[in-house]
């Protein structure tokens, strides 16, 4: 079981990496609405294609940032109840929850998406606007659905792991005590749902 959780923390690790990453491109977002603005309103020029970009950078931070939110456990939780819980009952949550309705519903979305995705790519897809962005840039945004679907799905499996090593009483790799839920300083976080 050492091994796995190893191998389930390397995959969270490359996961908040990603999440890291895909950080920037909010700082881009920023940039390229401050340069859309100032391009229109003081030199009454305008690119669709340069317009669309905000939208899709937004929606590629969202999908690809989803994996990195539930490893970092920051995602939006109804906490009445959980925040109360022992440890080894909020493992048992996390585990529950995941098991039941995260990875089923990550399927879900990859397998939902794959069609979706794969026609964008035979059609050489591009924008509906006119002066919008051109293949292949609208398939490789709706390649991004089941990516994170896969990722969001990697990090629920991570969850499940560490939770049922919690509730076996085996040593984490982060150094957690599977007793307390404790987690020493500079480990990452082993979100729940």
């Amino acid at each position: 079981m050492s091994f796995v959780l190893k191998v389930a923390g390397a995959v969270e690790r490359a996961i908040i990496r990603t999440g890291e990453a895909v950080a920037w491109l909010t700082f881009v977002m920023t940039v390229v609405t401050c340069l859309v603005a100032v391009l229109r309103y003081g030199l009454s020029l305008g690119w669709i294609w340069l317009q669309e970009t905000i939208t899709w950078m937004h929606a590629a931070v969202f999908l690809l940032a989803a994996g990195y939110t539930l490893a970092r456990d920051e995602h939006v939780r109804v906490d009445i109840f959980y925040r109360e819980m022992s440890p080894k009952r909020q493992a048992v949550v996390n585990l529950s929850g995941c098991a039941l309705f995260l990875l089923p519903l990550t399927a879900g979305l990859v397998l939902g998406s794959l069609d979706y995705v794969e026609t964008s790519w035979r059609i050489h897809e591009s924008s509906r606007e006119a002066g919008g962005l051109i293949y292949p840039f609208p398939s490789l945004l709706k390649t991004l659905l089941p990516l994170t679907g896969v990722l969001v799905g990697l990090q629920a499996l991570v969850i499940c792991l560490r939770s049922s090593a919690m509730l076996l009483g085996i040593p984490l790799e982060d150094g957690s005590d599977p007793a307390t839920g404790s987690h020493t300083p500079g480990s990452t976080a082993g979100g729940g749902v």
